[in-house]
């Protein structure tokens, strides 16, 4: 009786490493596979998200250089010298001449809100900056004592120009290098 007992214990120990020699090559073989298709999963996964990211650039590039171009425009529309030129005095009060700057400028950058969306926020700080600087400068101008008429408050402004230079110029060459960055 315990020879039938070792030998069906010697049966079993023999099967169970039997089954055992046949399983560890089918769980190494398992796991090889499942580690190459999780990894051929990641990095189809991330071709997919590289093409997209690179066709989102390509289509969003075109609208990026029309953000670029326009606040290019905007600053060039409120250079001191070329706002008072495109913007005449409707009368002589001074007061009514400022109001009437500062409104166009105003009525300028809420045309361009939308462009911050493409362009960078130190690029949209710098615009805002020398818009206000703008802003600035021409109500220190009509804040003088010799600045009593609009056609004074213009001459004012435009030898406050010719002694330095406009808040835009410093937007322009940051929005110019930024720009020639996107190559």
């Amino acid at each position: 009786m315990f020879d039938k007992i070792f030998h069906s214990n010697m049966d079993l120990g023999t099967k169970l490493i039997d089954a055992l020699l046949y399983a560890i090559p089918a769980i190494i073989t398992g796991l090889v596979a499942y580690y190459f298709f999780r990894e051929h999963t990641k990095n189809e996964d991330g071709r997919r998200r590289f093409l997209l990211h690179k066709d989102l650039q390509v289509n969003a590039m075109p609208l990026r250089l029309l953000a670029y171009e326009r606040m290019v425009i905007f600053m060039e529309r409120i250079t001191p010298a070329k706002l008072l030129i495109r913007v005449s005095p409707t009368s002589s009060n001074k007061d009514d001449y400022e109001s009437l700057l500062i409104a166009s400028i105003e009525q300028e950058f809420e045309h361009n809100l939308a462009q911050q969306i493409y362009i960078t926020n130190d690029c949209w700080n710098v615009i805002c900056a020398a818009k206000n600087a703008t802003i600035q400068l021409i109500r220190k101008a009509s804040l003088l004592e010799k600045t009593d008429t609009a056609n004074k408050l213009r001459e004012v402004i435009l030898t406050e120009m010719m002694e330095k230079r406009a808040p835009s110029d410093a937007a322009l060459s940051y929005i110019k290098k930024e720009a020639s960055e996107m190559w």
